[in-house]
């Protein structure tokens, strides 16, 4: 707890990157399983492109924090066109975005390490944590609905998603494959 004092607050969301397992898929079965109800208010959608987890996470991150931060004309003018439709419909547009898929590749071009391509083979997911509603819910393409982990007001929101990923690690203790990121604001 004492090293959570670190990250600059407000906290808007976690993501989280892990190894997926039999273990970690059990996890995440089990809390969507125990998920009821889902506020209107979350932004969530699926992932339909391979390998675009990162970006799926991101998007779910700045976009269930509109309302605290400045997203720009095409993430507004993306969260705008997506308000009216279902998950799937929402990673529709994303595929078929020329704007979100050029500054995509742009900004992967810049990194370190290689890109994957689409159908590689990757065993390392990304998910989001967003406090909505006074819930925290975790955000994963790959399921078909957000995940409630319970009770969280914005200002609990780095606590309550570390327990959640504490979670995920705990799954495999041996794997060290575990990266987590907080948005935060810096003045």
């Amino acid at each position: 707890p004492e090293l959570l004092m670190m990250v600059p607050q407000p906290v808007a969301a976690v993501i989280l990157l892990y190894p997926i397992s039999e273990n970690t898929e059990k996890l995440g079965q089990e809390k969507l399983d125990g998920t009821s109800v889902v506020s209107d208010k979350v932004f969530f959608m699926r992932q339909t492109v391979g390998n675009a987890c990162g970006t799926v996470g991101i998007l779910h991150s700045l976009l269930n924090n509109s309302d605290v931060i400045s997203m720009g004309e095409t993430l507004t003018k993306f969260k705008n066109d997506c308000s009216t439709v279902d998950p799937m419909q929402r990673a529709s547009l994303l595929e078929n975005s020329e704007v979100i898929a050029s500054k995509h590749a742009a900004a992967a071009s810049t990194g370190q390490t290689a890109a994957p391509s689409a159908d590689e083979k990757i065993n390392l997911h990304f998910v989001a944590f967003v406090s909505v509603d006074g819930t925290l819910y975790e955000l994963d393409g790959r399921k078909p609905n957000a995940v409630s982990w319970g009770n969280c007001q914005s200002d609990e929101l780095l606590s309550k998603a570390a327990v959640a990923c504490q979670r995920y690690m705990a799954c495999d203790p041996e794997e060290m494959r575990f990266t987590v990121v907080a948005l935060s604001k810096i003045d």
